[in-house]
């Protein structure tokens, strides 16, 4: 059976943000582009899966500009997946939910695959839209929120844990499904350094901006488009405290937030 798990690109969280020109976009200009979070744990999930049930293989498919989408395409081979496939976003187009739930939708019809993970939600914009529209438009049965898949007696069942509020709720499935991931109940592993070098020289396959403007064009006059960009006002008003000891510190601290702050009566 086949696998596929979905990944986003997104700026690494140490990478310093700036608005472009126009101040409606991200300047990509030196972003460093990786895995969403949660699409880590999918990954990983992934992975897992295929080593308790030999002879599934698993594809990675990832939606945007060439070289951000195939930047994470290659981390997700170097992690171990089987194949990867490019979905090229058509220039200027909005990044709406629906429209990238389209074009991963056509890619992993051209692979179809008994079980689909993805995150819950993406670090950047956190719509958490993508997943379940991508199971509406495959006709498939959206779990979301899972902390932990198991196989269930064998390759068409799963057993999954869902948070909820309070504690986790046992589900099981028959396959064909997609499922959203929270966390992985362990963390995602590491890449090894020889298998990031030949995730280099890996093959990804392409799925060519026509076919995914083809794919999207019934969404077009409902697509999302952001209007700006900005980045959040500098702080001010810091103030150092000069201390003695740690106790000096914190006596100062409280009389600060109980007389000039008015935080306590």
């Amino acid at each position: 059976m086949e696998i596929a798990v979905l990944v986003k690109p997104v700026p690494d969280a140490e990478t310093r943000l700036r608005p472009d020109a126009s101040g409606q976009e991200l300047d990509p200009e030196g972003v460093k582009w990786v895995a969403a979070g949660y699409d880590e744990s999918a990954i990983e999930q992934a992975l897992l899966l295929r080593e308790s049930a030999p002879g599934t293989t698993v594809r990675a498919f990832s939606y945007g500009p060439i070289a951000r989408a195939e930047e994470v395409l290659r981390s997700a081979i170097a992690l171990g997946c089987d194949a990867a496939t490019s979905v090229e976003a058509p220039p200027g187009t909005p990044p709406d939910g629906l429209a990238v739930a389209r074009a991963l939708g056509l890619a992993v019809a051209r692979h179809p695959a008994s079980l689909v993970l993805c995150g819950k939600q993406a670090g950047d914009d956190e719509s958490g839209i993508v997943g379940p529209a991508v199971a509406e438009l495959l006709g498939l049965p959206d779990f979301g929120v899972a902390v932990n898949v198991r196989w269930e007696g064998g390759i068409e069942r799963l057993s999954i844990q869902r948070s909820v509020e309070g504690g986790l709720e046992g589900v099981r499935v028959t396959l064909p499904a997609l499922v959203s991931l929270q966390q992985a109940w362990n963390d995602p592993r590491t890449a090894k350094l020889p298998n990031i070098l030949k995730s280099r020289k890996a093959p990804i396959e392409r799925i060519p901006v026509a076919d995914v403007a083809a794919a999207i064009a019934p969404s077009a006059s409902l697509l999302a488009r952001r209007v700006a960009f900005r980045l959040p006002p500098p702080r001010t008003g810091a103030k150092m405290i000069e201390y003695s000891s740690p106790d000096d510190a914190a006596q100062k601290l409280v009389r600060i937030l109980r007389e000039e702050a008015k935080v306590f009566p």
